[in-house]
């Protein structure tokens, strides 16, 4: 696909990796509705993309997991910029850890990770059917084809988000709407940060599974990279490379890439102590 002159959703929109992606739709001639929980956060991107290219950005604030906020922010984007041709289901959470995970955050690390990309597409492909196109953009990690050591939340939730972006391009790749599904390992955001920040037990661990697995990536490294995998339509962007044989290590042989993941987690443990 050529992005240049579309119009892109961002969602998770206000810092980290959607704030990249924003900044990158941007010079690329994409106009950007950039959308986050933390509406200021949001306002701050699309200003500061306005201020470099004029025109290209509006921002919304609101939660991405709920339906009409989804229908709204699809709205505003048609209204202000023109109708929705990519959309890129990037926010996330890391809420909730073992096994005493309350189910209402299980919940919402659900709604968050899974479903609010099940509700954009509901609304978003009909209408690309109808137009002749779109794109579909997921924002998983390497933890939904490999695992997330400490979360069993962020791993579930993260795994199911890989399969419904696999079925989603199954579905509908030969009617004309192309599906990536982003999964990188560390990248410098505040999500991974606040796991060292957190007093919350297994935290720590959690974090220091995903920045011991292999470099931490900037931002603005990742979007370069999501931006040139659509160029190619390609369905799984890896901006870790290691990921791709970690992922053929553990189909070839299961039960020793577990045993491996066990010992790997008992020294994360022990320095953990």
């Amino acid at each position: 696909m050529q992005i240049s002159g579309k119009v892109a959703v961002v969602t998770g929109g206000g810092a980290g990796i959607g704030a990249a992606l924003a900044r990158a739709l941007a010079a690329a001639d994409v106009s950007v509705l950039v959308a986050d929980l933390n509406a200021p956060a949001a306002d701050a991107v699309a200003a500061e993309i306005m201020a470099t290219h004029p025109g290209r950005a509006i921002a919304m604030g609101g939660d991405v997991s709920d339906p009409e906020v989804l229908e709204a922010m699809i709205a505003r984007a048609g209204a202000d910029l023109g109708p929705v041709e990519i959309f890129f289901a990037n926010a996330g959470t890391t809420a909730g850890m073992g096994l005493d995970t309350s189910d209402a955050l299980w919940e919402v690390a659900l709604d968050v990770n899974v479903m609010a990309h099940v509700r954009a597409a509901r609304i978003l492909v009909p209408r690309w059917l109808e137009s002749g196109g779109g794109y579909f953009v997921a924002t998983a990690s390497a933890a939904g084809l490999l695992t997330q050591i400490g979360s069993a939340p962020y791993s579930v939730s993260k795994h199911a988000a890989v399969g419904f972006a696999e079925w989603l391009s199954v579905t509908y790749g030969d009617q004309g709407i192309a599906v990536s599904c982003l999964c990188p390992m560390g990248v410098e955001t505040a999500l991974l940060r606040e796991g060292f920040d957190t007093d919350i037990p297994g935290a720590s661990v959690a974090a220091r599974a995903v920045t011991e697995s292999g470099e931490v990536l900037r931002p603005a490294e990742v979007a370069d990279q999501v931006l040139a995998a659509m160029e190619d339509e390609r369905f799984l962007i890896l901006p870790h490379r290691e990921v791709l044989d970690f992922y053929r290590n553990k189909g070839s042989d299961y039960d020793r890439w577990i045993s491996g993941m066990r010992r790997f987690q008992r020294h994360l443990v022990a320095d953990d102590e």
